[in-house]
């Protein structure tokens, strides 16, 4: 479906993408930090699942509605704005989750990673922006060649960030037994996730 050289010409640029620093990375970091390696990879899970999504909204065509119209960005983007802050209050109030504690659900950080990504309204004009340059629509059905270019990106993203995340999780357990430790870790955990909603809120459509 996809010829041999549109695909070696994606690779490289989706290599770069993921390993350029962004939001999701820096969620999967904040994730590792506050309760260890297997909720940053859960999380990782999330958001490259919330990718997914994304990339299926704009194969169908449904992201142009999100690029036409104002207040169905704002309402999405809002909406991750106060879920960062709820993760940013809920990390700063507990601080980080001590070794020998209960490990966070790995049901819920991907849960997280997943809302994150999906109130991120930035992602699928992205997509709408990046994917459809490698897109030959005589080479077969539109929606198949997004979800393939698509599945490619949120793979190289669950590792990246997933490693960022395991990487930031093994240097917060070895800090974790100290509570002094584990509460600065969780108040920089909490300002990653604010910095991140305070960048949604900023954002623009353009």
């Amino acid at each position: 479906m996809i010829d041999t050289l549109t695909l070696l010409t994606f690779l490289p640029a989706a290599l770069a993408l993921n390993l350029s620093p962004g939001a999701d990375m820096m969620f999967c970091f904040g994730q590792g930090l506050r309760s260890g390696p297997r909720a940053a990879m859960a999380a990782s899970a999330g958001i490259s699942t919330g990718s997914m999504v994304h990339v299926a909204l704009a194969g169908l065509g449904l992201g142009a509605a999100v690029s036409a119209m104002p207040w169905l960005f704002d309402v999405i983007r809002w909406v991750g704005v106060g879920y960062l802050l709820f993760l940013a209050w809920t990390a700063i109030r507990t601080g980080a989750i001590p070794p020998e504690a209960p490990q966070k659900p790995a049901k819920r950080a991907f849960r997280d990673g997943l809302l994150v990504n999906l109130t991120n309204p930035k992602v699928i004009l992205f997509v709408l922006a990046f994917i459809p340059q490698f897109i030959d629509p005589a080479a077969g059905p539109i929606l198949a060649q997004f979800m393939i270019f698509g599945l490619i990106i949120a793979m190289g993203g669950f590792f990246i960030n997933g490693a960022v995340g395991v990487f930031a999780g093994g240097a917060g357990r070895r800090l974790t037994g100290n509570p002094r430790a584990a509460r600065v870790l969780g108040w920089l955990s909490g300002g990653i996730f604010t910095a991140l909603a305070l960048r949604l809120a900023i954002m623009e459509r353009a």
